[in-house]
């Protein structure tokens, strides 16, 4: 009988997850320009498909064969709460509107999500090597190196981040969008907005920005850096202050020190 508890089992699988998440960055790599591709809006969505389905082909079957009776969430860009039991919350090009343009700022990632919770993640920056992982209870790690949040308790010397989750969100949303950035440019020191948001999360587990924010609910921008930044010893919430999940409408991940000032300037929008 196999006495080992999940979070054990889980951090024997991470090998073998960044192991797959190598191999499909190098085909994202691979796929890469430093000029922009596509002009028109079909031609952009055109080749954002494209990435997504060379790296699937990749990193799919690999992953689900890894964790038996795992599944695999569909839509990328879908929110809300999961059934019950193990699913793979993944981007295949996190960033892929930056990757299209010719840009840097890209990823693959893949989450095991259970029970809406993030236990395991894996995020792989294909153009420099980087690899951040976290399995829930054991730390979050870059290239193995262990990460901490900042120790900063002052928000107005913080850099805090927000960005858009995708396209054709709500006018509703756009407009809290802009009076966060408002609210947030006279609370904080600097506000970035940037797309996409795990790689403004890696940088809070990092300890090199100190808070993101997003209003939104999908999943697979959300789920690897809210794991990481929890392992790093941040605090991640929802805009009610309560612990986050896949489920969660909303999103604040934070150094301890400036999550509360951060909270209360947000939950006001």
């Amino acid at each position: 009988m196999n006495t080992a508890m999940p979070s054990d089992l889980d951090a024997t699988l991470l090998p073998a997850v960044t192991a797959v998440l190598q191999d499909a960055g190098a085909t994202l790599r691979e796929r890469h320009t430093t000029h922009a591709r596509g002009v028109s809006l079909g031609e952009v969505v055109g080749e954002i498909h494209a990435n997504d389905d060379a790296v699937l082909a990749v990193m799919r079957e690999p992953l689900i064969k890894l964790r038996p009776g795992s599944r695999w969430v569909e839509d990328e860009l879908a929110g809300g709460a999961l059934p019950a039991g193990e699913w793979w919350i993944c981007d295949p090009a996190e960033g892929n509107i930056n990757h299209v343009h010719g840009m840097s700022d890209w990823a693959v990632t893949a989450t095991l999500v259970r029970d809406n919770q993030p236990v395991l993640t894996v995020v792989h920056l294909p153009l420099t090597g980087d690899t951040y992982t976290a399995t829930a209870g054991d730390g979050a790690h870059l290239n193995g190196r262990r990460l901490t949040v900042s120790a900063k308790d002052d928000l107005g010397a913080a850099l805090i981040g927000t960005g858009q989750a995708r396209p054709g969100e709500s006018t509703d949303t756009f407009r809290r969008i802009g009076a966060s950035v408002t609210a947030m440019l006279t609370a904080g020191l600097v506000v970035r907005v940037s797309v996409p948001a795990t790689l403004q999360l890696i940088h809070v587990a990092a300890g090199r920005m100190d808070a993101f924010w997003q209003f939104s609910d999908v999943r697979s921008g959300l789920a690897a850096g809210a794991l990481l930044v929890t392992e790093a010893g941040g605090t991640v919430t929802d805009l009610d202050g309560k612990p986050w999940n896949a489920g969660s409408r909303d999103f604040l991940a934070a150094a301890p020190g400036i999550h509360t000032t951060a909270l209360n300037v947000l939950s006001a929008i």
